[in-house]
């Protein structure tokens, strides 16, 4: 097994708990390896750091997998690692709909398991992890004996690692468009084809907090993508509800996933930019009780940061203004490089420019099932804010 060595001079990053290996923090090697095989780290004095995989041609050169230099990683490796990661999920009450495996946060850099009852959603966005792929479904059929596996590794991060992009069965075919529960609603999920893994889990939480603001309100939801928002807010009393989506596909199924909950009624939704409609609104005074904001990342680079802030601080503004006086702004980010306190600032910001003033309801971050590590930042990513509009 290759041996590579810290340079000394470096933070106490690594030390602290994070797996990630950046190749200027990396000085000299022992022993010949290929790309994607598991290599040990020793810091510059030669005391053992940990094991995980290496790559050359990413810019994140090793991903630690273990601390312990007595453990093996192979097949059973991953599959005490998913045992354990779903006896977690159970303890804290994530039993039918969970992410079962959250990268970095459960010790399996790169790797992304959504269990939706019964089907399994995987995505491997390293090579290193790639490599493990079958020893991974292989645990999870031993595990769950699953009705379905399926790979969504169609993402651009991939070929950041030397991989093309790819999706589909890892089980034997099924039907891709399934039927999930949570919080007593049902909803429509396109495995194959839907955003990320077919469904956002990670608001699974934040979607009940709305559940007091809602009542007998006339609700706009921007940027509604499927309508989960909008359905729970029908359920918990809204008067009307109109959700905007740019994408047509979306928008079909949000509309699908309203008749399934028998809230065709209450819930309508347009195909829009919702930009462009929400300015155009400010500028006809509509207003309502609840304006809820979900948008996509506004960046994944860290040269567009400030576009982020711009972005954001704009979508808020025009949020603010929509709003009636004593209503509430539902909002979140999930753009890893805004940290939450610039998030909070750059509401403020939009808020002073509203000329209107917040007062906090909740405060939140993503669900529990896609735990926070700490000295992991990046394991913190998901921003949900409610506040008064006064």
């Amino acid at each position: 097994m290759a041996k590579f060595f810290l340079r000394k001079k470096i933070g106490d990053r690594v030390a602290n708990g994070h797996p990630w290996i950046f190749a200027n923090e990396l000085g000299d090697s022992d022993g010949t390896f290929e790309p994607g095989d598991i290599v040990e780290v020793y810091s510059s004095n030669g005391s053992f750091v940990g094991k995980g995989y290496v790559n050359p041609a990413s810019q994140i050169r090793i991903r630690l997998l273990t601390r312990d230099k007595k453990e093996e990683i192979n097949n059973d490796f991953f599959y005490r690692r998913i045992k354990a990661a779903w006896e977690y999920r159970q303890q804290i009450g994530y039993v039918e709909n969970c992410r079962l495996i959250f990268g970095e946060a459960d010790e399996m850099p790169a790797l992304i398991i959504d269990k939706f009852n019964d089907y399994f959603v995987i995505q491997t966005l390293a090579l290193g992890i790639e490599r493990w792929k079958q020893a991974i479904v292989d645990a999870l059929q031993k595990i769950f004996s699953p009705k379905g596996i399926y790979e969504r590794n169609d993402v651009p991060v991939r070929e950041l690692e030397g991989m093309a992009q790819q999706k589909g069965f890892l089980s034997a075919p099924f039907d891709t468009n399934i039927i999930l529960n949570e919080n007593g609603l049902k909803f429509h999920v396109d495995i194959e084809n839907g955003q990320k893994t077919g469904y956002f889990l990670d608001q699974q939480d934040n979607r009940r907090y709305i559940q007091h603001i809602v009542k007998d309100a006339d609700v706009l939801e921007a940027f509604c993508y499927t309508g989960t928002f909008s359905m729970h807010a029908a359920k918990y009393g809204a008067k009307s509800v109109l959700g905007l989506d740019i994408s047509d596909n979306a928008v079909n199924t949000a509309r699908r996933n309203a008749l399934l909950n028998n809230f065709e009624d209450i819930c309508k939704f347009e195909t829009v930019n919702a930009f462009d409609v929400l300015k155009k609104w400010v500028k006809e005074s509509r207003k309502y009780d609840v304006v809820m904001l979900d948008p996509p990342a506004f960046t994944k680079s860290r040269e567009n940061i400030q576009k982020a802030i711009t972005g954001y601080k704009e979508i808020n503004l025009r949020g603010m203004r929509l709003t009636k006086p004593g209503g509430y702004l539902v909002t979140a980010s999930c753009t890893n490089l805004v940290d939450p306190t610039l998030f909070l600032k750059t509401i403020d910001m939009a808020a002073k420019d509203a000329k209107r003033k917040l007062r906090q309801v909740t405060w939140q971050t993503q669900a529990s099932d896609h735990p926070i590590l700490w000295h992991v930042p990046n394991t913190q990513y998901l921003k949900f804010l409610i506040v008064q509009v006064l």
